[in-house]
C-alpha cells in the first residue's frame, strides 16, 4: 500500500468521528516528532499493538478490500501486559461497499456493534472440520444478546447502537452498506492477537508491506517497534 493513502485513510477516520461527535486517546493524534520523543515510554503500547492500523489485505484495491481500524486496548493472553480484552473501532468506507474479507478466529470472542455513520453489514458460515465454508449447517448468533438460529450463508443488516456477537470458527466478512455513508464500526473482544488468529478464506496477509511515497501522518501499530 501506498502510504498517501494510508495517511488518506486516517484522516478520512478522524474526519468521520468528529462528525460523529466522537474522539480517540490522546496518542492517535502524535506527530511523529511526539511519537519519537516518547519512544521511551512506549513498551505497554508496542507489545499490545495499539494505535493506527489501516490494510488492503493484500487486495491491492483498498476502496474495496480494506479497512481502517484503532486499537484501543488490548493484552496479551499471559497477563503480562495490556488487559484482558480489546477494543477496536473500524472505519468502512460506503461507495464501493469496502469489506473486511471472509475470515474466523480460533480463539477469539467479538462482539461487532455499530458506532455510528452508515449500516453495517454480514455474512456468515460456521467452518467446517478443516477449517474451510459449511455451506449447509444452520449457525447461532447473538443480535443484541438475543439468540438466533440463521442459515448458512446469511446476510445481516446491523443498524446504528445494535451489535453481533460473533463466536470462534464463525467466519464473517463486513461491509458498509453503500449509499448509507461511512461506518464506524466498534469491536470489543477477548484479547486478540491479529497476527495469529485471524484465518482467511482465500489466503491473505494480516498485514501489508508500504510505498513510503510521502511522510507517514502517523505510525501504524504494527510500526511502533521502528520508532
Amino acid at each position: 500500500m501506498k502510504r498517501s493513502v494510508i495517511n488518506a485513510a486516517i484522516r478520512r477516520a478522524v474526519a468521520l468521528l468528529e462528525g460523529n461527535g466522537m474522539r480517540l486517546p490522546g496518542f492517535a493524534y502524535w506527530d511523529m516528532d511526539t511519537w519519537r520523543k516518547n519512544r521511551d515510554s512506549l513498551d505497554n503500547l508496542r507489545r499490545i499493538m495499539l494505535g493506527w492500523d489501516v490494510t488492503d489485505f493484500g487486495s491491492g484495491d483498498f476502496e474495496k478490500i480494506g479497512a481502517t481500524l484503532f486499537t484501543l486496548r488490548n493484552g496479551l493472553p499471559d497477563g503480562s501486559a495490556g488487559t484482558p480484552y480489546a477494543e477496536k473501532l473500524i472505519f468502512l468506507w460506503h461507495e464501493a461497499e469496502q469489506e473486511i474479507p471472509m475470515h474466523y478466529h480460533a480463539v477469539k470472542t467479538e462482539d461487532i456493534i455499530n458506532r455510528g455513520g452508515g449500516i453495517l453489514m454480514l455474512e456468515l458460515f460456521n467452518a467446517d472440520e478443516k477449517g474451510g465454508i459449511d455451506r449447509k449447517t444452520p449457525l447461532c448468533v447473538k443480535l443484541d444478546g438475543i439468540v438466533r438460529t440463521l442459515p448458512a450463508g446469511a446476510v445481516v443488516e446491523v443498524l446504528q447502537g445494535e451489535s453481533i456477537t460473533l463466536t470462534p470458527r464463525l467466519h464473517h466478512r463486513f461491509w458498509a452498506k453503500r449509499g448509507y455513508g461511512d461506518l464506524i464500526a466498534g469491536e470489543v473482544s477477548s484479547v486478540n492477537d491479529d497476527r495469529t488468529d485471524n484465518y482467511f478464506f482465500e489466503n491473505r496477509p494480516r498485514y501489508v508491506e508500504y510505498t513510503e511515497d510521502e511522510a507517514p501522518l502517523h505510525p501504524l501499530c504494527n510500526e511502533l517497534d521502528t520508532l
